[in-house]
This record gives C-alpha cells, structure tokens and sequence, in this order.
C-alpha cells in the first residue's frame, strides 16, 4: 500500500477526513445615499511674471503672506499651502525671456457664505480664484457611508438567502469585501475661467447633494 493511501485510511479511520466543500457563488449588491454637499474647498494663487526669479518671488511671497493674514483671521476656515511653480518664459527663438512664478493657498470650511465672503476680499488683494469644489465634510461623508455599508450588507444577505433557497440549501460567507465610492468634490469653478474673475465677486455657492455608494462584493458556499 502507498505512503498516501495508508495516510487516507488512517485519517477515515479516525474520522478527520476533510468535509466536501458545496459550490461556490460569487455575488455583489450595492446601496447609495445622498449626502449634503456641507463643505467648500477653494484655492486661491497669486502669479506674476517677470524677468528677476528673485522679484518675482518677493512680489508673489508678500501677496501670500498678507492673503494668509486675512484667511486665518476667518473663523472656522482652514488653510494650507497648493502648488508652488517657478517656470521659465520661452521666446520666438527658444530662449528664456522671462520668468513665470505661482503660489497657490487651498481654503476649507463648512461656512460656505463666510467662503464666499473671503474669497470677495482676496480678490480684491490681486489674488485669483484657481478653483471652487463642494463636497460632503469628512464627518458627514462618514455617517452616510456607514448608512450604506449597513444597507449593501443586508441586500448582499438578501440576494444570497434568494439564490440558497432556489436551490433548496444553506449557505455561508465564504469571502466579503466592501468598497467605498461616489462623494468626491463637485467643481464649481476652475481655472482659467477663474482667473479672469479677479475683479469680480464671487457668486453665491448652491451646496446640493453628492451620491456616495457602497458595494459589497464576495462568495458565498452552499451546503450540501
């Protein structure tokens, strides 16, 4: 008798044999929620041209600075640093004539009016809008994902009891994944339209609503 087959007499004769895996399902559902668009991101730049990289950065550094004053005196608005680019400005003949430098600030807040205000008064101060997105806050986005992941789950159940009980078995989770999606920020304005409305003032921002959808995905076995 081979090494194998007296393995498998000796594990039949103690029992411990593997049990016989039923067929396999893959299966997927999914739920979706809206969510209250209750956060505004706005980035705000100044840019300047010239043919000294060394004034250039003076000019555009001391335009930051004094947009930063103005910004961390707004209550309930953050701010942190975007791009920064210095780039040179090429001729007829290929040859650098000049110089083109940017610095750019990104603005949050759930106080889209005060936004809205404080974006007025950059404007004023020779800065540009580069871009307005509205999205759901992170706590916000958060509750309705957990509203959705709840919902997914109970339909993935729901469509794996109706597949066992067409065939008359029981089933199990074999494998489950969860993905997140929907939510992301919804532009409201971009550049280069936003740069040509430095000397105007910004329109009021309509919040409305982003869809965020969960989808559970995975296998489930059946019985035999």
């Amino acid at each position: 008798m081979s090494r194998l087959a007296t393995m498998l007499l000796a594990a039949a004769c103690c029992g411990s044999l593997p049990a016989q895996a039923g067929a396999l399902v893959d299966l997927a559902a999914e739920a979706s929620r809206p969510a209250a668009n209750d956060m505004v991101r706005a980035s705000v730049f100044s840019e300047a041209n010239g043919k000294n990289p060394g004034e250039l950065a003076q000019r555009v550094n001391a335009d930051i600075a004094e947009a930063l004053k103005v910004i961390r005196g707004k209550a309930g608005v953050s701010v942190k640093s975007g791009h920064q680019s210095t780039y040179p400005v090429y001729g007829p003949a290929q040859k650098i004539e000049g110089w083109r430098m940017r610095s750019e600030l990104v603005i949050e807040s759930k106080d889209q009016g005060g936004v809205s205000e404080l974006l007025g008064k950059l404007q004023q101060m020779r800065l540009a809008v580069g871009e307005v997105s509205l999205m759901p806050s992170p706590e916000t986005r958060r509750q309705v994902e957990e509203e959705t992941t709840r919902a997914a789950i109970r339909a993935f159940q729901g469509r794996a009891a109706v597949v066992a009980g067409e065939l008359g078995k029981a089933w199990k989770i074999k494998q489950l994944n969860v993905q997140q999606g929907g939510g992301m920020p919804m532009p409201m304005l971009r550049a280069p339209r936003a740069a040509m409305l430095a000397e105007a003032a910004p329109a009021p921002l309509e919040a409305g609503e982003s869809l965020v959808t969960t989808t559970v995905s995975g296998q489930i076995e059946l019985a035999d």
